[in-house]
């Protein structure tokens, strides 16, 4: 068989695994028999060779060793470099590389983690310093702020150039205007930001010292301390009161319960709400006195800190004991970092602190994000920048470099520089800040807030949502539904049939219970050996119900209720069962099937009688395996397998997590609206699938590719071909698997699952997810947003474009870290198919215009110099320059934000609108180049009108083309609102009314008694025509024989 497979010679250890791995695909298709695996192999592998699929497999890359193998691309991609360049490139590259590697090492040593050995109040006995068990959420200090601040300011083009500009101005030779004309707009933004910023660290720093505050009993050998969060170390043993946050990763040692375990709550780890039962280990717990953990010498070995939040492995030992006491220590022995008690007093020993711990490794360094807007404008700016150092060349060289013609240089460039118009930041962050105000006060999205300011926009650029499922998708609450005994089914409707059977005692219950008392041990074989009877429908009931009773976790809800009455805990009791479903799913695979169709989470139940013998046995061989520190889990799964054979089947019960209020619609607009759907759980395959289903984020003709478990490169190789010939089917995948595949193949598998039509990644830990939306816009460039409701989603939101966060029954943690936070996921209709799109659309209008306000000026400036002998003397001094940029037509420009092209019902009738926003062509270099050459073609009207119609003195050129310049500022906003507001009318005429009123008081620039003849609104007004008609007339053509696809809705 193996020799069939077109995969490379391996080493032979690997051999072996790949063969058996070769039948398990065989095996797997449809009417597999001897002839068939072997032909199919043969026609399909060998005709889509391996090769076929750029996968980077030769046999270069199997004789390397594994971890070698994600370098091989790169290592191929270099050797292609030839001769002098090189050389060149590759040994600065080299050289750069080094001194970044060694400055980084210098300043910032990374401490590679190891396994260690704690002894129980002992932390003078660590062998090795352990970092402070101290939160730190803040991004700087009180010597990094400022300087961080202004760096995440000025690294943009945009701002730098004003800074720039701004500080030649301090230079006599180049100073141009009054020096508040460039410095008031800068000061302005660099005060918000800096406000803005330090509220914000402000926040950050009190949330950080509140729970590094938190107070804490250590239990020490003189009794009990109050210490800090923030000063207790490894080896400390501390006591842990209900409803108290744990503080740092610990061993479980013993508990007020008399029972030995408790529960704790873990919502903010791994998004589950359930609770979750610990044990405390025995030799520890068994201990009469709590004094008595002084008495003992003990010690813990721990492995070396890791990511996974579902495992651990440790040993217990205690030294003075004869024999040595050994216990094994597994993941219900933890107490995680951040979850709360919520049962009893427990006291652990700390075996991770700070950086160390399970939840801080789990969470990712928030970012600042920027949004792709401003990314494009500052693009923009520079081609801007170009052009501005283009047209300074060009006049300096038509002045024939006479004198310091570097200083004429100068000067020029600083005359032109209202190419690039200061108040394009003024005016986009108020934009911005409107944006936010709107979403907030939108009555259809209520409780829905703007934590981040600066990304409005990006809600209308989404191509890819990320989102959490339980919490998320669903209410988290889980319902009751069915319960099927085989030949019996039991609905919602008929649960009262089940309490009859339950009322009513069985016959054949009591005679087995008269037997027991006869004998407590009953002869089992004789018992197994006799002949079976068919058991009544009531002593089925009676036993299904006993095994879900019996065997559980669940978590009381009540205290005041003994025992488990009632639905809610009843249901609960389905949530985490034996591993004895995994061998009978396929008892009733119909029935199973069925259950899972109708969206319900599956569970078989069964049960073994076993004699003294067999008992005593498992337990000898399980306690042996619990003990390995190497391959524990599979040791222990091995003998767990053992024993779940020749069970008797008894139940199979089906229990429905709720979804949201439509979430369907909600799914089915967004897809509609071009954006692709992956969800991302910490939930089973098979939880995970069903919901995928039932929320109909994959449509029920769909097909669903389920990934197989890979954990090598040669099955990620097979699997990944095997998916490459489905077409348009949906891909479920398991985290185990996709971080195999992302070692090897991370630029196939990103291709392969963005063409699918829907993802969905299952027992996803929170790293897992921030790196799938790190892979997405890294192969894809696409704009990504991500939601959850959880702690455990907090790294996705922070490393996704903008994060959304929903306020649900996990806690405020996720919609704290997120940029947007709602109340419903039904919300992030609205929030991106109406507020999305209007703030994209009206930012790019509104940035767009500005520079257009900018380059008509310059332009202007441009044909004044050229005409008086290119003279570097600026068109329009002082106040006339501040009022254009402010009074004179900043209220009309910044009335754009109001405008809207398509009402919001329409918006949300139509999804299919938002999926033009996606390609970008609201503001682009084509929207750009139209908008500058009718920026050079009204500068022109303007400057060259204005020459030709003045009589005898230059004032009236002055006077004639500013006054037709504001006119057309305020007939230009006009003409690009598409939907009128009243306050847009109110600004135009309150601009206008400024201007006139001002113009008594400008004497120093205009002649107030040329102003008021007719002569002087003649001129203007037949400048103001020649410059606007013609582009009212283009735009009513267009419309008419080009209607935009929103016009054909409206209308």
């Amino acid at each position: 068989m193996a020799d069939q497979i077109p995969l490379y010679p391996v080493r032979s250890a690997a051999a072996a695994a790949h063969r058996k791995r070769a039948a398990y695909y065989s095996a797997a298709g449809p009417g597999s028999g001897a002839e068939w695996p072997s032909s199919r192999y043969q026609l399909e592998d060998e005709s889509a060779h391996l090769d076929e699929m750029p996968l980077m497999m030769s046999e270069e890359g199997f004789e390397n060793d594994e971890s070698d193998y994600h370098t091989l691309p790169r290592a191929r991609t270099a050797r292609r470099r030839r001769g002098l360049e090189r050389f060149v490139c590759g040994g600065w590259k080299l050289l750069c590389t080094s001194c970044c590697d060694w400055l980084v090492n210098i300043c910032q040593r990374k401490r590679e983690l190891k396994a260690r050995t704690v002894w129980l109040g002992c932390p003078e006995k660590c062998e090795e310093k352990h970092p402070r068990n101290s939160i730190k959420n803040q991004k700087y200090n009180i010597f990094t702020f400022i300087p961080g601040v202004l760096y995440e300011q000025f690294k943009f083009f945009l701002n730098l150039y004003f800074l720039v500009v701004s500080c030649s101005q301090f230079v006599p030779a180049l100073k141009i205007g009054y020096l508040y004309t460039y410095w008031a707009p800068l000061g302005f933004v660099l005060a918000v930001t800096i406000m803005r910023e330090a509220i914000d660290e402000f926040r950050r720093f009190q949330r950080d010292k509140e729970v590094n505050s938190q107070l804490y009993s250590k239990l020490t050998v003189r009794g009990k301390v109050q210490v800090k969060s923030s000063d207790i170390q490894v080896g400390d043993l501390i006591i842990v009161e209900k409803n108290q946050r744990i503080p740092s990763d610990m061993v479980f040692l013993r508990t007020s319960e008399k029972a030995g375990s408790c529960f704790i709550r873990t919502d903010q780890l791994d998004g589950e709400t359930d609770w979750k039962l610990k044990v405390a280990v025995s030799c520890t717990q068994r201990l009469p006195a709590l004094g008595d953990l002084f008495s003992i010498s003990a010690y813990v070995y721990a492995q070396k800190p890791q990511l996974d939040i579902h495992s651990f492995e440790g040993t217990f030992t205690r030294e003075d004991s004869d024999p040595p006491i050994h216990e094994s220590l597994s993941i219900e022995n933890t107490l995680w970092a951040n979850t709360i008690v919520a049962s009893g007093t427990v006291i652990g020993v700390v075996i991770y602190t700070g950086k160390e711990t399970r939840s801080v490794m789990n969470t990712s360094n928030p970012k600042n994000k920027v949004g792709l807007l401003d990314l494009e404008l500052n693009q923009l700016t520079k081609a801007l920048f170009v052009a501005l150092v283009a047209l300074s060349v060009v006049m300096v060289t038509l002045q024939g470099f006479v004198g310091p013609w570097y200083r004429s240089l100068f000067r020029f460039l600083l005359l032109f520089s209202y190419i690039i118009p200061i108040s394009l930041r003024v005016n986009l962050d108020m934009g911005k800040a409107a944006y936010g105000w709107m979403i907030m006060k939108d009555e259809s999205i209520p409780g829905t807030v703007v934590r981040t300011s600066t990304i409005p926009e990006e809600l209308g650029r989404l191509v890819y949502l990320l989102t959490d499922k339980t919490g998320t998708l669903t209410q988290n609450e889980m319902v009751f539904k069915r319960l099927h005994l085989g030949t019996v089914s039991y609905g919602a409707d008929t649960m009262d049939e089940i309490q009859g059977h339950l009322r009513n005692p069985c016959p054949q219950m009591q005679s087995q219970a008269g037997g027991n008392n006869a004998s407590s041990t009953p002869p089992r074989k004789a018992q197994s050996s006799a002949p079976k009877v068919r058991k009544s429908v009531s002593s089925r009931v009676h036993e299904a119900v006993k095994a879900i009773a019996l065997c559980h976790n669940v978590s009381p809800v009540y205290e005041s209720r003994a025992g488990v009455g009632g639905e809610a805990e009843y249901a609960e009791a389905d949530q985490d069962f034996s591993d004895g479903n995994r061998t009978y799913q396929a008892a009733s695979p119909d029935e199973c099937g069925n259950m899972a169709r109708e969206g319900l989470r599956t569970l078989v139940v069964a049960k073994r009688a076993l004699t003294e013998e067999q008992y005593q046995d498992f337990e000898s061989r399980y306690s042996q395996a619990k003990l390995s520190i190497h391959d524990r889990a599979l040791k222990v799964a091995a003998v767990v397998e053992s024993l779940e054979r020749q069970m008797e089947l008894l139940c199979l019960t089906g229990v429905e997590d709720r979804l949201q209020a439509d979430v369907r619609p909600t799914l089915e607009l967004l897809r509609n609206a071009g954006i692709k759907i992956w969800m991302l759980t910490g939930d089973k395959l098979e939880t995970a699938t069903c919901i995928a289903k039932s929320s109909h984020l994959v449509s029920r003709t769909q097909d669903i590719h389920i990934f197989r478990p890979v954990t090598n490169r040669g099955e990620a190789h097979l699997e990944l071909n095997a998916f490459r010939r489905k077409h348009d089917c949906a891909l479920v995948i398991s985290g185990d698997s996709l971080e195999v595949c992302l070692k090897y193949y991370e630029h196939e598998l990103a291709e392969l699952a963005c063409q699918c039509p829907a993802v969905v990644c299952c027992r996803c830990s929170p790293t897992q997810k921030a790196r799938i939306a790190k892979l997405l816009q890294h192969h894809t460039g696409k704009r990504t947003c991500a939601v959850g409701d959880g702690g455990n989603d907090v790294s996705m939101i922070q490393a996704a474009d903008c994060g959304i966060g929903i306020e649900g029954k996990e806690g405020r943690q996720a919609s704290l870290a997120a940029d947007f936070s709602v109340t419903q996921f039904r919300h992030i209709g609205r929030l991106l198919m109406v507020h999305g799109r209007s703030s994209y659309k009206r930012s790019a209008a509104l940035g767009q215009f500005v520079m257009h306000r900018g380059l008509i000026i310059s332009t202007m400036q441009a044909v004044f110099s050229s005409v008086f002998y290119f003279a570097s003397v600026p068109l329009y001094q002082g106040f006339l320059m501040v009022g254009y940029a402010t009074i004179y037509t900043m209220f009309p420009v910044f009335s754009l934000v109001l405008d809207q092209d398509v009402k919001p019902e329409t918006a949300m009738l139509y999804p299919e609108l938002y999926k033009d926003l996606t390609k970008g062509r609201s503001l682009s270099f084509k929207t750009f180049l139209v908008w500058v050459l009718i920026s050079i073609y009204q500068g022109g009207i303007l400057m060259y009108g204005a020459l030709l119609l003045f009589e005898s003195e230059f004032v009236h050129v002055l006077a004639i083309s500013f006054t037709a310049l504001i006119l057309t500022e305020l007939l230009m906003v006009a003409l690009t609102i598409r939907t009128w507001h009243w306050l847009m009318a109110v600004a135009e005429v309150l601009s206008l009314g400024c201007y006139v009123a001002s113009l008594a008081f400008l004497n120093e620039y205009f002649d107030v008694a040329f102003i008021t003849t007719v002569t002087f609104v003649w001129k203007v007004s037949a400048i103001t025509m020649v410059s606007c008609l013609p582009l009212y007339v283009l735009k009513y053509l267009k419309r008419k024989l080009s209607p935009p696809s929103y016009t054909k809705l409206t209308s």
